[in-house]
């Protein structure tokens, strides 16, 4: 694991620690985004072994390795294994930006990640672009037909929200749902945050 990845995790791991000391109630996991070359490191699955060990207070269930560049994966039997072995430690993964890479379907069928992502780009248009609501639609049906779940990245609106619902996809991100924000916001935006209406069934 190189330094500055580690240093990313380890940073995530405090803020969730302090998050924990606020009395923040989870209800989602902290995602953090790890490249190719850095899962594929021999030494990764040890070194996340002892980030964890410096924050005992943290559950590891709450921390999402979210991987970046699938494309880029040299040895996908071997990283597997690094993943199912982290996994065994508690921690969650996602395939980001799926349906963009070439071998995405590989990716899905070997790589045991929880979470799939759908790609902003297919999401942005999906509300007027026939092809990329088709993309998204085939996406959230090969999830489902994996076992996993699935994420909308890029989700701007209200309708955007209320389309993806209707698709079976009850995860998302964007704008539409929240803006980028200080850390320390956060606990106050769970706390105060309801739903758009018709997102509520």
């Amino acid at each position: 694991m190189n330094a500055y990845g580690e240093w990313v995790i380890d940073t995530a791991l405090t803020q969730i620690s302090r998050w924990q000391e606020l009395g923040l109630k989870f209800l989602v996991r902290t995602s953090v985004n790890i490249a190719a070359i850095q899962l594929q490191q021999p030494d990764f699955t040890q070194r996340l072994t002892t980030l964890l060990a410096t924050h005992p207070d943290v559950e590891p269930c709450y921390l999402e390795l979210e991987v970046l560049e699938t494309s880029a994966l040299d040895d996908v039997q071997h990283v597997s294994k690094i993943m199912e072995a982290c996994i065994a430690m508690g921690v969650n993964f996602a395939l980001d930006d799926f349906g963009t890479g070439y071998s995405s379907l590989t990716y899905l069928r070997r790589l045991p990640a929880k979470l799939i992502k759908i790609d902003q780009s297919f999401v942005r248009d999906m509300l007027h672009d026939a092809d990329d609501l088709a993309i998204v639609e085939g996406v959230i049906a090969l999830a489902k037909s994996f076992n996993r779940e699935v994420i909308a990245e890029g989700v701007e609106t209200i309708e955007h929200g209320t389309a993806l619902l209707k698709l079976g996809c009850e995860l998302a991100q964007g704008y539409g749902i929240a803006k980028p924000m200080p850390a320390g916001d956060i606990p106050e935006w769970i706390s105060g945050w309801r739903p758009d209406i018709s997102w509520q069934t």
